[in-house]
């Protein structure tokens, strides 16, 4: 292991092995910190921690000779800061993935958003250096992320091993996936025209927003439901971002609000994002409950409140994540008589998530990012209102 501490190189007979550890690269100028995670991945025999620098320059150098799979890079160093260092680093390894390492303050968070919109592949919210060294949740994610962003680029790493798939119903075709070569199995859509668009997203999920809702035209006249696993103030940067690069105006829900046509609403971190029937208006509600699948915001309960408020007139997005949230939501619309849409193995940073519902026999089209938008834009497009 490289350290800025020691200056020693370990274990080069391991680089670039496929079914070898996942390698990592931290990179954060408090040795504290640095310590604090090697010691958490360290306990995972199938995690090596082969740098631990303290500045992007010195990241930039390491990734340049030796082989990383994954680098937990911190936002404010020293001599070169994250932001400038991960253009550097991908332009070296584009393949490599990146984990934006940033403590909760708007200004992070807002610069771990444009950190994503640049090519990171996800975040995870680092506690304070006193939090760090008790944090369960915090050693819980990180292994979680590190452990599937270093097997998603090892072949066949990327298949969805969630419940087993549903048994396919009468009228199923079948479609190949690009990385697997496994059957998706696929229902006919909704017939209902669809009065709602509900989107889950976690791993990879940001980068994905952007570009599928940069299609999506506010001319469709409905509102758009968007649960992102994301923490506080992060949600908050994410509507902003979404409203700059779009053409909708996305607002973190509030709780009790009037949903409209032509307005993306983002659940707030920390909170379950419900719809609730109150005469003829759907409102917005916040709910501090349990969190499911791990997550508070999740898309489970989202997708339960969406099918008993909007029936079978739902369509549903479910892009790249880790875990399998939204599945069982998923089977609640569709017994509705909704439409769902899943993002494809091969342009998903982990199909977790869309892998779940596709192999559950839950979708009608599994397509590559690209092609997300304009199939909801048809679909909705062929359905009179």
């Amino acid at each position: 292991m490289v350290d800025t501490d020691r200056g020693k190189s370990m274990s080069p007979d391991t680089r670039g092995a496929v079914n070898g550890p996942i390698r990592v690269m931290i990179v954060d100028d408090s040795a504290i910190v640095r310590g604090l995670i090697t010691r958490m991945l360290q306990a995972d025999p199938g995690v090596e921690v082969v740098a631990s620098v303290n500045n992007g320059d010195i990241a930039v150098k390491t990734l340049s000779r030796d082989k990383v799979d994954v680098i937990i890079l911190d936002i404010e160093m020293p001599v070169m800061d994250g932001l400038t260092a991960l253009p550097l680093l991908l332009k070296i390894d584009p393949k490599v993935k990146v984990l934006i390492a940033s403590t909760l303050t708007a200004h992070n968070a807002d610069i771990s958003l444009r950190a994503l919109r640049a090519g990171a592949t996800d975040y995870i919210p680092k506690p304070t250096t006193r939090e760090i060294s008790s944090g369960a949740d915090f050693r819980r994610d990180l292994l979680l992320k590190v452990r599937a962003l270093g097997k998603s680029q090892r072949p066949g790493a990327g298949q969805a091993r969630g419940p087993a798939p549903a048994k396919p119903v009468a009228h199923v075709s079948g479609v190949p996936t690009v990385a697997t070569g496994a059957t998706v199995p696929l229902r006919k859509p909704g017939v209902q025209s669809a009065d709602i668009l509900a989107v889950g997203s976690s791993t990879g999920g940001p980068q994905a927003l952007f570009k599928f809702l940069v299609g999506i035209k506010p001319t469709i006249n409905i509102p758009i439901l968007i649960t992102q696993h994301m923490p506080p103030m992060f949600t908050t940067m994410l509507a902003e971002h979404i409203t700059r690069m779009t053409e909708w105006l996305a607002l973190e829900a509030e709780d009790g609000e009037v949903v409209k046509a032509g307005r993306i609403y983002v659940a707030p971190g920390g909170f379950h994002m419900l719809v609730e029937v109150k005469g003829t208006e759907k409102i917005l509600r916040l709910s501090k409950g349990e969190p499911e699948n791990f997550c508070r915001p999740a898309v489970d309960p989202m997708l339960r409140s969406v099918a008993k408020a909007y029936g079978g007139h739902t369509l549903v997005v479910m892009l790249t994540g880790m875990g399998y949230d939204g599945n069982k939501g998923s089977r609640v619309i569709v017994e509705a008589g909704g439409t769902i849409v899943a993002q494809d193995e091969a342009t998903s940073v982990v199909w977790g998530m869309p892998g779940a519902v596709a192999m559950g026999g839950l979708c009608s089209a599994v397509l590559p990012l690209d092609d997300i938008a304009p199939h909801v834009m048809a679909v909705l497009a062929r359905k009179p209102r």
